[in-house]
């Protein structure tokens, strides 16, 4: 297992704290550079996408056309 493997797996372990850290460094940087909060934001977004399994805040995937949404629960 290479050291890109590993780090990939602690991430999705980890999910949460990630998330929590990368909100703590976007709150920094908007305190650095005011007046770029809104591309702030999308940039942690796009980080917190991509860093895990087990990630709440991103939007579930849409269907393939022509498939129905399974049912919430």
């Amino acid at each position: 297992m290479s050291f890109l493997d590993k780090a990939k797996e602690l991430l999705n372990q980890n999910d949460d704290k990630v998330d929590q850290g990368l909100d703590k460094v976007g709150d920094l940087a908007k305190g650095k550079f005011a007046g770029h909060d809104s591309q702030i934001d999308q940039g942690i977004d796009q980080l917190q996408r991509m860093t895990g399994g087990g990630d709440t805040t991103a939007a579930p995937p849409a269907a393939p056309e022509g498939e129905q949404p399974p049912p919430a629960q």
